[in-house]
């Protein structure tokens, strides 16, 4: 809950920031996650939520590898980060990236209509692909035998 008033307020703060440009109007979306007319790339609902899911699944993946008690100590940031950054380069174009339903929730109050009704979407595929990517590194790392 506060990571979605957290994702509202900064919406907030870059909608104060954005509006002051001349010709400023949500029609672009204000970076809404979408799908279909919505995609930047006018991808389809199927292709969403597979980017979706997948981006979040590998993304979570990533978090507990670096984090394992095995990783290297003091990398685990720079591990998730990359993996951030190559998960928006490849997404982006698809959905404006979601993989995180807070941060999905704040641009779409603030573009209304179509990003409202496309939001579960993005609340459903990141909640699905985290979970899937939780247990599979759980199922494929287990515990380090004498650990």
């Amino acid at each position: 809950m506060v990571q979605v008033l957290g994702a509202i307020v900064a919406s907030a703060i870059l909608y104060v920031i954005a509006s002051g440009a001349a010709g400023f109007s949500l029609s672009g979306g204000f970076a809404a996650n979408g799908y279909g007319a919505h995609s930047p790339g006018g991808y389809p609902l199927s292709s969403a939520i597979v980017c979706e899911v997948v981006m979040t699944f590998i993304f979570v993946f990533v978090i507990m590898g670096a984090t394992d008690k095995r990783a290297p100590v003091g990398f685990a940031g720079v591990a998730i980060g990359l993996a951030l950054t190559l998960i928006h380069l490849i997404s982006i174009p698809v959905t404006n990236t979601s993989v995180n339903p807070a941060r999905s929730t704040g641009p779409a109050l603030f573009a209304g209509g179509w990003a409202l009704a496309q939001l579960w979407v993005f609340w459903l595929a990141p909640i699905v692909g985290g979970a899937v990517g939780g247990i599979c590194y759980r199922f494929l790392a287990g515990e380090k035998k004498g650990a």
